[in-house]
């Protein structure tokens, strides 16, 4: 049974995937999907652990009984995630996804400890494992099941761009390396005599741990706020420029919300000299077209700048050729110069990659420094700079 012939069948729109409500049945599915696979596979595994003496088996089966835990938990998520903005969350509830999928591997964290302290006392006080041809062809079965559960989750995980499903898929493709583990401990117990079932206990432990610290990781970085993704801003970036009048874009943020609810700022520039009702019509045209096409909400703040001077033009290109000098500095923004005479002043931003980690402290120097190379080029004039940090990749 293929993956797309399940969605098909059991999601309504499915292709529909930017929209929330097909979202939510994609995640409900692979939760539904998850509960009766490891269910039944749990249920097997605990009667062939206890019929065997095998720690490795019993360990694995509370994994998957851990495992239905963690597809109830997604599906749980899914279904607050996909509640609409309220009063006291008006960008709405997506960030439950990330939430329950940090539960879940708080969850995989406790099982994996549990079962290090159960594999120790069987590495220091070994015992036979009884070993036994159909409990062996079980877990021969229970080795495709995971694959394909495995490929499951990740095929949908990667269709709705789900970092929580393709986690979920990820720790199935742990459980087959599981599996041929415990394969492993059985015949070497039935060839050999020699109890290894405390040593692959063990590895089945670590497995676990890795599977739920991986999860932490997929899930605390969304939830701290993470970088967005390069294709995103760049798409962004394309859109507000293909507009009339807008010549630059800087100061971009993107919060993320949850899957499918993010919001933007940016700064656009514009002619100065442009009649302020033109220009806001264009900047409003923008906002709401590259929203609804970006499924996203977008605030731009229009910057006038003067493209139109022969002081300006001269004067900007002198400061970009001296900033060349400063590798460290990505890109400048904007650039005019305001007052009169002695008190003319140059003012702008200059920009630095956020993996440039620099103090306060670091920033005032590098400000400085500019100053000074500026001025030696530029004597008539005196500096205000700003640093700004780029927030995206």
């Amino acid at each position: 049974m293929t993956v797309k012939f399940i969605i098909s069948h059991f999601i309504k729109n499915y292709d529909n995937i930017n929209d929330k409500d097909v979202r939510e049945k994609y995640g409900i599915l692979s939760g539904i999907i998850g509960i009766i696979i490891n269910l039944m596979l749990f249920i097997i595994e605990i009667i062939l652990g206890i019929f065997t003496n095998s720690i490795a088996i019993i360990a694995d089966a509370v994994h998957n009984l851990a495992d239905v835990t963690s597809s109830l938990v997604t599906l749980i998520g899914f279904k607050l995630a996909g509640k609409p903005a309220d009063k006291e969350h008006p960008f709405g509830h997506g960030r439950m996804e990330y939430v329950s999928a940090l539960v879940v591997s708080f969850l995989i964290l406790i099982v994996g400890f549990e079962f290090i302290k159960s594999s120790l006392q069987r590495i220091l006080h070994p015992e036979p494992v009884n070993f036994n041809l159909i409990t062996f062809i079980i877990i021969l079965v229970a080795i495709p099941l995971k694959l394909w559960l495995s490929h499951f989750n990740k095929t949908l995980g990667k269709l709705i761009e789900s970092s929580t499903l393709e986690a979920t898929g990820a720790d199935s493709l742990n459980d087959v390396a599981i599996l041929g583990g415990v394969i492993i401990s059985l015949l070497v117990s039935y060839f050999t005599h020699i109890s290894i079932d405390g040593y692959v206990g063990m590895v089945v432990a670590i497995f676990i741990l890795i599977s739920g610290i991986s999860f932490i990781k997929e899930t605390l970085n969304p939830l701290l706020g993470e970088a967005p993704d390069p294709k995103l801003v760049k798409e962004l970036r394309k859109g507000v420029l293909s507009y009339d009048y807008i010549s630059g874009v800087h100061d971009l943020i993107i919060h993320n919300y949850g899957p499918g609810r993010t919001m933007a700022s940016l700064h656009a520039e514009v002619p100065c000299n442009m009649p302020i009702m033109k220009i806001h019509d264009v900047i409003d045209t923008a906002e709401k077209e590259l929203s609804e096409e970006l499924d996203m909400f977008i605030v731009i703040h229009m910057d006038p700048i003067c493209n139109n001077s022969a002081e300006v033009i001269k004067t900007k290109n002198s400061v970009i050729e001296i900033l060349k000098n400063f590798p460290i500095v990505k890109s400048l923004h904007d650039f005019r110069i305001v007052g009169e005479g002695k008190n003319r002043k140059l003012i702008f931003d200059v920009v630095i990659s956020f993996d440039n980690k620099i103090s306060e402290e670091e920033k005032e120097i590098l400000k400085n420094n500019i100053d000074t190379a500026v001025r030696e080029a530029n004597p008539f004039y005196s500096t205000i700079i700003t640093v700004d940090q780029d927030y995206t990749h």
